[in-house]
């Protein structure tokens, strides 16, 4: 048992290694980020769709459901869009330092959503959080761009994991999924048409480089990676797998530094103000364990 527990944990590490690493593709990928979020959602869907053909699962739902899960898509695909176009506009540092704002804003999308109050220490850590992306923001102004489609990226991004909490409940992650990579790339498809276009016939031509990142992206940072942290978080605590996950900017800005020393080598104000996000961030997640901890503690003595 003790190994079986062992290897999940590696196993997380491994999906928070492969999500930092998503960053770093981006920076790699050559094409626009509208195409490249095209491309994703397209090979991932049709992967998911070989997956639940495979495990024979059955994907019918409403019609109401449908469109809930298309609204989703659609969110996801903005994420990924204001996500990759971040790191075009500035670097890979400054593009994960911003998504983890995402906490921050999470502190107030909850409450409105599962209609609960706001806890006194979510608008602490959300001030600390501002004063970080203050000090990123003042040493590295002209990144201002990247610093906003960051910020952009965050806020998408909690407003799908919300959202999507939801979803979990009643249906299974991997339907839900399929469904939201096909409106994404139904959403983004409408875009290309009338705002970029069309498909034109260099939008199909990708260097060999293009072509095997964006396969891995899609295969391995995305189908897979979803597949597997549903899988980790059948035998790991809810706490666990999102504590963790908070390391994926530690691991992307390391690998980013380690690749890419020229570009994202940032000033020390940066690594202060990034410091103080990722902390608070860390420091939320801890205090919220220890107080659900204490809740279940409490409803337990009361049982007994």
């Amino acid at each position: 048992m003790p190994n079986a527990k062992f290897k999940n944990y590696l196993h997380l590490h491994f999906l928070v290694f492969i999500a930092g690493f998503t960053a770093i593709l981006g920076e790699l990928i050559s094409i626009g980020s509208t195409a490249l979020v095209w491309y994703r959602m397209l090979i991932a869907g049709v992967l998911m769709f070989l997956y639940i053909k495979m495990i024979k699962l059955k994907i019918q739902v409403s019609t109401k459901t449908k469109l809930k899960f298309f609204g989703a898509g659609i969110i996801i695909a903005l994420h990924w869009i204001t996500f990759f176009e971040a790191i075009n506009q500035s670097n890979v540092s400054i593009t994960l330092a911003m998504f983890s704002t995402g906490a921050f804003f999470a502190s107030f999308i909850e409450p409105l959503i599962y209609k609960r109050k706001i806890i006194w220490y979510e608008i602490i850590f959300g001030m600390i959080v501002i004063l970080g992306v203050f000090l990123i923001t003042q040493s590295e102004i002209k990144y201002l761009n990247g610093i906003l489609l960051g910020i952009s990226s965050a806020l998408f991004s909690t407003l799908f994991a919300v959202i999507n909490g939801r979803f979990i409940a009643e249906h299974r992650a991997t339907v839900i999924s399929f469904y939201e990579f096909i409106s994404g790339v139904g959403f983004l498809s409408l875009f290309i048409l009338i705002f970029q276009g069309g498909f034109s016939t260099e939008f199909f031509v990708l260097s060999t480089s293009d072509w095997i990142y964006i396969l891995i992206l899609a295969s391995i940072c995305t189908a897979y990676a979803f597949i597997g942290s549903v899988d980790v978080m059948r035998h790991l605590s809810p706490y666990t797998v999102i504590l963790t996950y908070n390391l994926e900017p530690l691991y992307g800005i390391a690998l980013a530094l380690f690749l890419f020393p020229e570009t994202e080598i940032m000033s020390t104000q940066f690594y202060y103000g990034a410091f103080l996000v990722l902390a608070t961030v860390i420091a939320d997640g801890i205090l919220k364990n220890y107080k659900n901890h204490k809740n279940k503690r409490a409803l337990s003595s009361k049982t007994d």
